[in-house]
């Protein structure tokens, strides 16, 4: 189980370190070396469409691998999303900007992305399965903690190597080549999560399901006509743990520092610092779940992002650093809640023939609807009704998921097999 607990969290952190510098870079600089011919806003709203093009390809990468994640193993289908993940990552690295290459450098930046977002779409699935479908029932919450928790671990270290970056280089630099150096570690994260990936056994739930030989032909399918329910509300009750997120990261990196000012630098090392309350939310939750159940728990984690989407925008503009801190911090706690448990929750929604079809999907399609939007509608609304706007955003998109979840069962007590 040690190994299972490394070899899920190793997994979840690497790639989503990966996701996560380009939603920094997509912040900060990918506007000015891809889009530099349209005007500030326009070319904004153009890096955050590029970042949420990875999120149309998740459902997809969803489909694909949960297809030979359901008939083939788990094991396999994760070495392969983490080689496609890693390596589409590298090369927006070596790409060159506008620059050099013309309107081929958006393309190409687009069709990396898209790579990236099907390599997603198929990690977290298996990885929580990996937890989940190797633990003894009343301690799933518990381990489904160590890939919940790779978010946290790989969203801190890509803020940390943006800040030690744009702390060290000048901003010329940063904006010439620094940027490149987080896409390009990708290639040692790969290495190293291979390895760990490699020395793991598939779950004894699955190699149960193969020994019936009871996999589903066409598990995407199956899910769809026996599962809709589940589907739907699965992936409404993540809705708000994605578009925490991405609001209170990508979006308020954005708005800080260039709506209020705030120096880039200090607007990476306050996220840093708010990561930590991702971190201790996940864990929280995950761990109480299995005492307490993982409906009550997501429950109590929308209803507080109800009310924390309401003060985190008038925190912010305070423009001092601890309540920033505590504004974007507070998001990701609330996030954590409603994250967390969901490691054990949504695979405990499906059965074992489906269980990677139905689990992934459940989860990015919350995040399209979500994750990929919330920059981009964040941005529009600001200019036209204040950063209160947003704030109401965020509670309403809180209110949807928890009649979601309020519509969906207990399930703490599920066998899995």
């Amino acid at each position: 189980m040690r190994r299972v607990a490394i070899a899920s969290f190793i997994g979840t952190a690497i790639e989503f370190y990966d996701f996560y510098i380009y939603g920094t870079a997509a912040a900060l600089v990918l506007n000015d070396a891809f889009f530099p011919t349209l005007t500030p806003v326009n070319a904004t709203l153009a890096s955050f469409s590029t970042y949420a093009v990875a999120f149309a390809a998740r459902p997809l990468g969803s489909v694909v691998f949960g297809h030979f994640g359901d008939r083939v193993g788990r094991k396999s289908v994760l070495v392969a999303s983490l080689l496609m993940m890693g390596l589409s990552t590298a090369f927006v690295g070596l790409l060159p900007g506008y620059s050099t290459l013309g309107l081929w450098a958006p393309l190409l930046l687009v069709l990396l992305r898209f790579v990236q977002g099907i390599g997603l779409g198929g990690e977290w699935g298996g990885a929580a399965l990996l937890a989940v479908e190797h633990a003894p029932r009343g301690r799933r919450g518990l381990y489904a903690a160590f890939p919940q928790l790779g978010p946290s671990v790989g969203f801190f270290a890509a803020t940390g190597i943006f800040w030690l970056l744009s702390s060290a280089l000048s901003d010329a630099a940063f904006r010439s080549w620094g940027w490149r150096v987080p896409f390009l570690l990708s290639f040692l994260l790969v290495g190293v999560g291979l390895f760990v990936r490699l020395k793991i056994s598939e779950t004894p739930v699955f190699a149960r399901v193969m020994a019936r030989q009871e996999a589903s032909k066409v598990p995407t399918l199956d899910v769809l006509r026996r599962h809709w329910r589940e589907l739907l509300l699965g992936a409404g009750g993540m809705i708000i743990a994605y578009g925490l997120f991405y609001t209170a990261t990508t979006y308020c990196l954005a708005y800080t520092t260039k709506n209020l000012g705030i120096a880039r630098s200090t607007m990476l090392g306050l996220s840093m610092v708010a990561c930590l309350f991702l971190a201790a939310g996940t864990w929280l939750a995950s761990t109480r779940s299995d005492g307490r159940g993982r409906r009550k728990v997501v429950l109590a984690g929308t209803g507080l992002s109800v009310v924390w989407g309401l003060v985190l925008f008038p925190l912010l503009d305070t423009e001092r650093p601890v309540l920033i801190a505590l504004a974007i911090g507070g998001a990701l706690f609330c996030m954590g809640v409603v994250y967390g448990p969901m490691g054990a929750y949504l695979p405990e929604l499906f059965g074992p023939r489906v269980r990677y079809s139905g689990a992934s999907l459940a989860y990015n399609l919350g995040g399209v609807l979500g994750g990929a939007v919330s920059p981009l509608i964040a941005t529009r609304l600001q200019p036209a009704w204040g950063s209160a706007s947003v704030g109401w955003y965020v509670s309403a998109m809180a209110v949807v998921s928890l009649l979601c979840v309020l519509a969906l069962p207990e399930t703490r007590e599920r066998e899995l097999a």
